[in-house]
């Protein structure tokens, strides 16, 4: 019997704590942890999808850069004095042997 009153008395002062008018009473405050608890998640998924952005973005100058290298050195190759040789001669283009003539040109002075 004596349990029985103690399990009984236990919960008599548990519903007192934790009754109707307790919950009513705090409503708000449980509202307002509901509502941080969403904001904390979606937090979450904010800073995950900014994370993914930002790795598709580094992936993306990876490999432009990659690009932009393999262009370049591709036109300092096709900018050696042999390869052009080599693409102007189809065209009739050839390198001259004689030196390039000087000119000179001389100033009229005005006589005042």
């Amino acid at each position: 019997m004596a349990q029985t009153d103690q399990k009984e008395s236990g919960k008599n002062i548990f519903k007192s704590l934790v009754g109707y008018h307790w919950i009513l009473k705090n409503l708000l405050f449980f509202l307002f942890l509901s509502f941080l608890a969403v904001l904390y998640i979606a937090n979450g998924h904010v800073a995950d999808n900014t994370i993914r952005d930002i790795n598709n973005t580094a992936k993306q100058v990876k490999e432009l850069q990659y690009e932009y290298k393999s262009l370049k050195s591709e036109e300092m190759f096709k900018s050696r004095e042999a390869q052009i040789v080599k693409a102007a001669t189809p065209l009739g283009l050839s390198i001259s042997t004689q030196p390039p003539m000087g000119l000179k040109i001389e100033m009229a002075k005005d006589t005042k």
